[in-house]
């Protein structure tokens, strides 16, 4: 009964046999169950130049790792230095920030008005240039 509904003839699946990964492979219908049996003609099966080429595509793959891998390492490296340059680059500018600060509590701040009288003089200049320059 369950062959008889099925189109396709001698198929177990009625839309099998379109579906065919190449040449050389076929299905046949088992008695009486929903299963495939796979048949694979000799006369196609180059199967030893696939694996092949697949042992060719896993060494590229293989030396692509071993690339990455190296570069990550390379990497790692050049960031732990640069983080070790960092730290003492803060730390050299910790301790001057220690001696500025020691020394202007030692000379007092007379540095603050030295920058804004400078700045008002810098100001007055741009200041009478615009007006002579502006005629």
């Amino acid at each position: 009964m369950a062959a008889s509904s099925r189109a396709g003839g001698g198929s177990s699946y009625a839309g099998a046999a379109p579906y065919r990964s190449r040449e050389g492979l076929s299905t046949r219908a088992v008695a009486s169950s929903d299963e495939i049996q796979l048949r694979i003609d000799p006369m196609h099966a180059d199967f030893d130049d696939e694996i092949t080429g697949l042992r060719g595509q896993v060494k590229l793959l293989r030396n692509v790792a071993q690339e990455i891998s190296t570069e990550a390492k390379f990497q790692r490296d050049f960031l732990d230095q640069l983080q070790m340059t960092m730290i003492k680059a803060q730390a050299g500018v910790k301790n001057n920030i220690r001696k500025l600060n020691k020394n202007i509590i030692k000379y007092g701040s007379n540095h603050i008005v030295h920058v804004v009288l400078f700045a008002l003089l810098l100001f007055f200049v741009v200041y009478m240039f615009s007006k002579i320059f502006k005629r």
